[in-house]
C-alpha cells in the first residue's frame, strides 16, 4: 500500500479520466487496455481498503451500483421542446426569412448560425451542482421525463465531476446519449453469439440500455454522449452564443461533437448540409439530419418560442428512407375521437434500420388518391420517428388477383354509423362513448402521464376493465376497489394497491391537467393551460359561449366549437360532475386578468443568486404577474433582477440602458403588486 493512499487515488482517479478521454473522445489511446485495466484495479483495490478517501467522482463509480425498482418522474423546470423540422432548401430559406423578419433585421442581413448533426439518440438533461454529477433524466414528454442517474453514471465519457466547476451552484447539461455504429455492431455479434435477441438499430440500443433497472447491465454497453445545449443555471453566467457555450462546455471536460460548425448565413448552412450528407456514410453514429441554430444567445431570447419548439433552431431532415413490399390486407383501427384510420398490413420489410409490417393509409381520400389495391406492390416510407406510411403504388408491376379497398360504412368496433363532417377528411364512429375502442382510448388518454398521471395505469389494464365493463368512462376510475383490481389476472395485492394509491394521488391535480384529460377534440396541453388561464375554473368554462372561447389566444373557430359541442354533450357533463364528486379537485386560480396584470407588456431576465427564493420561482411569480422572462439581456428586456454574482448579463444591461434591481427592490415592489 502507497505511504499516502489518498494521494494516490487522486493521481489515479486523474489518470484514468485523461486516459478515458483519450480513448473515448479521441480515438487515440497513449496506453494499451492492460496498462489501463492495471491503473483501473489498483484504484478500487485502494478504495476498498481505505473507504474514507473514495470519491463520488470516482471513474470506479460508472461500473453501476444496485438494481433499482423503477424510474422516478424528473420534472424540467425549463421544458425539453422538440424541433420543427424543414425537409428542402426552400423551408430552410423561409425560416431564415422569418427569423430576420422578428429580429427587425434588412432582407440583405444574414445570421450568424450553429450547425450540429443531429444525433439519432436518447436527449437527456444531465445535472451538476458544485461541478459534481447529481441528476440525470429523459426528455420524456418534454415536460416530465424519466430519472436515469444510475444509468448515465457508467457512460464512458460523461464526466462525473466537471473541471473548475466548484463555484456553480447547478448547471443543466442537454445533449444525446447515443450508441456508436462499431460498438453496436460488436455488442449484436456478442448477443448473436450467445443466442440472445439482438438490436433492430442502434438508436433502440441505445434506449434500451438507459431502461435497464439494473445499472450493471448499462455499464456494459458501449454508449456515448455529446452535449448540445443548457436547462437550468444558478451561480453563473454563460456565455452569449451558442458556439461559445459549446467551447465552454469542452473546457470543462464535457464532449462536443467535432463536427460542429458555426457559420454565417443561411446559405453557409445549406453549403454544410451538403457536405455533410456526402460523408454522413463515414461517420461512426447514425444522424438523421442537420440542427441548425440561431449563434446569438440574445437573438435566441428575442426570437422565443412557440408551443412545442424554439423559433430559433429547426432540423433539416435528410431525405425518407424507402422500400418495397406488398400489400397484404387493410384493417381500421378506431381511435379515442372516433376516427377511423386504415392501416396497411405488410410483408415485413426493413426501411432504414428497423422492420416494417404496418403502415398507414391516412384516411380514404389518400386510398383514392393512391389507387392502391390488396395485392399491390408498394413503396413504403419511414422519416426519423413518424409512423410508417404508404407512399405509392406500383400498378405496372400488378400480378394475379387484387382486391379493392372499401372503406366501411359502419363502425368495426361497435356497429355504429361512420359519418364524414363537411370540409373533414376524417370519417369517424358515431357511437362515442358506446363504442369500447373510443371508451379504450379515452381511459387511455385520461389515466396518461400529461393528464391525470395515474401511474401504473397501463393500456393493458384499461382493456381488460373496459373488455369486462367495469369501465363505462373516465369517471368510473374512481369507484375501483382494492379487491376487484386485486382480484384480476397478473395483478397481485402489492399492484392493486400501489394503483388505488395512484389513483388516490391523482385526484389533487390541475384544471389545465383535468382539462386536458377530458379529451377534448384539438384541446392539446398548450390549450389547456391557456383555457384554465383564462377561465379560471370548470363552471365558467361550461358557461362559456362560442365568442367567450374565442377571446381566449390562440383559441380558433374550429377548437372553439369543438369545446362547445364537448360541453353541450348531456354525457360528458355527467362525467365531470362525477369525477368533481369523487374528488378531483385542483388549486383555485384567479383568471390572468390581461388589462390589468401588472408586468403585461415586459420582459424580465433574472441572473445572480437570489436569497428569498430560488431563480426559478422568481421566474413563475413574474410569469405570473404577466411578464416574460427571457434568459439573455437584449434591447427589448424591461428589468434585469441581479443578485449576487451577476456577471456578463449585468454589465450588457448596463450598456444597454436596461433597469437594474436586486431583490430588496424586487421584494418591495413585489408587495405592490400582489
Amino acid at each position: 500500500m502507497p505511504a499516502d493512499p489518498a494521494k494516490r487515488i487522486a493521481e489515479l482517479i486523474a489518470l484514468i479520466e485523461r486516459y478515458s478521454q483519450e480513448y473515448y473522445e479521441h480515438d487515440a489511446p497513449s496506453i494499451s487496455d492492460a496498462e489501463y485495466d492495471q491503473l483501473f484495479r489498483e484504484l478500487q483495490t485502494l478504495e476498498v481498503q481505505n473507504p474514507q478517501y473514495a470519491r463520488r467522482d470516482s471513474p470506479t463509480q460508472r461500473v453501476g451500483g444496485k438494481p433499482v425498482e423503477g424510474f422516478a418522474p424528473v420534472m424540467h423546470v425549463i421544458p425539453m421542446l422538440s424541433l420543427d423540422n424543414a425537409f428542402s432548401n426552400d423551408e430552410l430559406l423561409d425560416f431564415d426569412r422569418r427569423a430576420r423578419e422578428r429580429l427587425g433585421l434588412l432582407e440583405t442581413a444574414t445570421i450568424d448560425y450553429v450547425c450540429e448533426p443531429k444525433l439519432d439518440g436518447i436527449a437527456v438533461a444531465i445535472r451538476y451542482e458544485r461541478g459534481m454529477l447529481v441528476q440525470a433524466a429523459t426528455r420524456g414528454d418534454g415536460q416530465t421525463g424519466e430519472d436515469i442517474t444510475h444509468n448515465v453514471k457508467t457512460v464512458k465519457n460523461i464526466p462525473l465531476q466537471l473541471h473548475g466547476a466548484e463555484s456553480i451552484d447547478a448547471l443543466e447539461v442537454r445533449g444525446e446519449i447515443f450508441m456508436p455504429k462499431r460498438g453496436f455492431t460488436r455488442l449484436n455479434q456478442r448477443a448473436e453469439a450467445q443466442g440472445e435477441k439482438t438490436f433492430a438499430n442502434p438508436r433502440n440500443a441505445a434506449a434500451g440500455s438507459l431502461r435497464q433497472l439494473d445499472p450493471a447491465i448499462t455499464a456494459k454497453r458501449p454508449l456515448a454522449f455529446y452535449c448540445y445545449g443548457v436547462g437550468v443555471t444558478q451561480g453563473v453566467d454563460i456565455p452569449d452564443s451558442q458556439y461559445g457555450l459549446l467551447r465552454w462546455y469542452e473546457s470543462l471536460g464535457l464532449p462536443v461533437n467535432d463536427e460542429v460548425q458555426a457559420v454565417s448565413g443561411i446559405q453557409a448552412c445549406i453549403d454544410y448540409y451538403e457536405q455533410l450528407s456526402r460523408r454522413r456514410s463515414g461517420l461512426d453514429y447514425d444522424i438523421d439530419g442537420i440542427v441548425y441554430k440561431v449563434n446569438s444567445l440574445a437573438e435566441q431570447a428575442d426570437l422565443g418560442f412557440v408551443s412545442r419548439a424554439p423559433r430559433w433552431a429547426i432540423a433539416r431532415k435528410f431525405p425518407a428512407e424507402e422500400a418495397l413490399t406488398h400489400l397484404l390486407d387493410v384493417e381500421f383501427q378506431v381511435g379515442r375521437t372516433g376516427a377511423i384510420t386504415p392501416v396497411a398490413r405488410l410483408e415485413p420489410v426493413s426501411v432504414g434500420g428497423v422492420v416494417v409490417s404496418n403502415a398507414t393509409l391516412h384516411n380514404a381520400d389518400e386510398i383514392d388518391r393512391l389507387q392502391v389495391k390488396i395485392g399491390d406492390l408498394v413503396v413504403v416510407r419511414r422519416a426519423g420517428d413518424v409512423i410508417p406510411q404508404v407512399a405509392r403504388a406500383l400498378p405496372e408491376e400488378r400480378r394475379g388477383e387484387l382486391r379493392k379497398i372499401v372503406f366501411p360504412s359502419h363502425c368495426p368496433v361497435c356497429g355504429s354509423a361512420i359519418v364524414r363532417e363537411e370540409g373533414e377528411a376524417v370519417q369517424r364512429c358515431s357511437g362515442a362513448l358506446t363504442c369500447s375502442a373510443q371508451r379504450k382510448g379515452a381511459i387511455i388518454h385520461f389515466v396518461s402521464r400529461k393528464a391525470m398521471d395515474i401511474e401504473g395505469f397501463g393500456e393493458k389494464l384499461v382493456e381488460q376493465l373496459v373488455d369486462i365493463e367495469r369501465l363505462k368512462d373516465p369517471s368510473d376510475i374512481y369507484g375501483l376497489t382494492f379487491n376487484e383490481l386485486a382480484a384480476l389476472p397478473r395483478m397481485g395485492a402489492k399492484s392493486a394497491q400501489n394503483l388505488i394509491d395512484a389513483i388516490d394521488r391523482s385526484k389533487r391535480t390541475t384544471f389545465a391537467r383535468f382539462l386536458y384529460a377530458l379529451g377534448i377534440r384539438e384541446v392539446g396541453v398548450t390549450t389547456a393551460e391557456r383555457l384554465a388561464d383564462y377561465f379560471g375554473d370548470i363552471e365558467s368554462l361550461i358557461a362559456a359561449s362560442v365568442d367567450d372561447l374565442l377571446a381566449v389566444p390562440d383559441v380558433g373557430p374550429i377548437v372553439a366549437n369543438h369545446i362547445r359541442s364537448f360541453l353541450n354533450s348531456s354525457t360528458h357533463l355527467e362525467v365531470i360532475s362525477t369525477l368533481v364528486q369523487a374528488g378531483l379537485s385542483w388549486p383555485e386560480v384567479a383568471p390572468i386578468d390581461v388589462d390589468n396584470a401588472p408586468l403585461v407588456g415586459q420582459t424580465w431576465v433574472v441572473t445572480g443568486k437570489l436569497e428569498t427564493f430560488s431563480r426559478e420561482e422568481a421566474t413563475e411569480l413574474l410569469k405570473s404577474l404577466g411578464a416574460s422572462v427571457a434568459g439573455s439581456v437584449s434591447n427589448k428586456t424591461t428589468v434585469l433582477l441581479a443578485g449576487p454574482g451577476a456577471g456578463s448579463k449585468l454589465a450588457k444591461a448596463q450598456a444597454l440602458g436596461v433597469e437594474v434591481i436586486n431583490e430588496d427592490e424586487f421584494l418591495a415592489r413585489k408587495s405592490a403588486w400582489i
